[in-house]
């Protein structure tokens, strides 16, 4: 089978970009033949390289909504399509989503979508969502197949009238093993408590919660707080740590390809967040054996429960505080819900888990 992938941003790597960076070589290990068309070049396009993926970059892809460029874009989509004949289409986040789906429906070739998380209803502004909603409602029809990454999606979408309830697929994301090195050991009574944080500078990620929340903690050398990650308000990430007299207990690590090694020195995870679809650094967290405190948003809930982590409303650094507070003061019950995280990770969220329910859909579909 030829896929070809459609993904917006080559600049900067997320949570999209690295599921589709690690499908699109799985595919082509299990013998079919990928290429991935992306906005730009930068560090996605540059670890493509890296490891063997053929790319073709779209100049006029763009993430900012542009109707003369994004025309520009469809047709220099179809245009690739038409010269590489690939069998699927298989669109990510979106605006690629847009783009692509329009452009194998140009080019009569079938198209899956998986949006990653809906922008729409509330999620980026009313005003915002009402837009969304009404292309995505207009573009459903475009593909044979819709790939939602929890349930929580797929019923946001259904709720919004988007697509038809067959259309929509749920395949959970799944993340690579690790070695057994890389297992954190977070019932370690050591302190201080080392907690972290892998999410981008960001909307709709929320560090101003999480550092009103650590600082309700005080305590020097009490705790400390890993960030992994980078973005455009990482600047007022830093001088916020800095108001709030924190840089001493925050390592700003900025981007890193494989957060493994700092997951394993961890005590526990966190996430604070405004919305979500799922987020692919819980499962890291579970992978490594971390008890995970998270933001109640979008499907989180679908990989955290009592059982392996705590939940908090959003926007609530009181609630989340606490929830921070009592990890700290218990190692045996950091050690339990890290252990049971791996295994619910070991169960439902393996990469392989989704590779086989990708493929399967794959086949259907073509």
């Amino acid at each position: 089978m030829r896929i070809a992938y459609v993904i917006t941003r080559g600049d900067s790597v997320g949570g999209a970009s690295i599921h589709v960076r690690d499908l699109a070589l799985a595919m082509q290990q299990r013998g079919h033949e990928v290429l991935v068309l992306v906005g730009g070049c930068g560090p996605v396009t540059d670890e493509l390289a890296r490891i063997g993926v053929p790319f073709q970059t779209i100049p006029s892809l763009v993430k900012a909504v542009r109707p003369f460029r994004d025309t520009g874009a469809v047709l220099q989509t179809a245009r690739a399509l038409r010269d590489w004949s690939p069998d699927l289409v298989s669109a990510h986040t979106a605006k690629a989503g847009f783009v692509g789906r329009a452009a194998a429906r140009l080019t009569g070739i079938p198209a899956i979508y998986t949006p990653h998380g809906w922008s729409v209803g509330n999620r980026l502004g009313r005003a915002r969502g009402r837009v969304f909603g009404v292309v995505e409602k207009i573009a459903a029809p475009w593909a044979a197949a819709i790939v939602n990454v929890c349930e929580a999606e797929r019923q946001l979408a259904l709720d919004q009238g988007i697509g038809r309830v067959e259309q929509h697929h749920v395949i959970y994301n799944g993340v690579h093993d690790v070695e057994p090195q890389l297992r954190a050991n977070p019932g370690d009574p050591i302190a201080p408590v080392r907690f972290v944080s892998v999410a981008r500078f960001e909307a709709p990620k929320d560090h101003a919660t999480l550092f009103a929340a650590f600082a309700e903690l005080g305590g020097s050398g009490r705790w400390h707080l890993d960030l992994i990650g980078d973005g455009p308000d990482e600047q007022v990430a830093r001088l916020r740590v800095e108001q709030l007299g924190l840089a001493e207990q925050v390592t700003f690590h900025g981007y890193l390809a494989d957060p493994a090694p700092v997951l394993s020195r961890a005590h526990a995870f966190v996430l604070s967040s405004r919305s979500e679809g799922f987020p692919r650094s819980i499962l890291e967290a579970m992978r490594a054996g971390l008890p995970v405190v998270a933001t109640d948003v979008g499907g989180i809930h679908e990989s955290v429960g009592a059982e392996n982590g705590v939940l908090v409303g959003a926007g609530d650094p009181g609630s989340l505080r606490i929830a921070l507070q009592n990890l700290m003061l218990s190692p045996v019950r950091r050690q339990r819900l890290g252990d049971m995280g791996h295994l619910i990770y070991s169960r439902r969220f393996r990469f392989a888990q989704m590779l086989e329910a990708t493929e399967s859909l794959y086949g259907r579909v073509t």
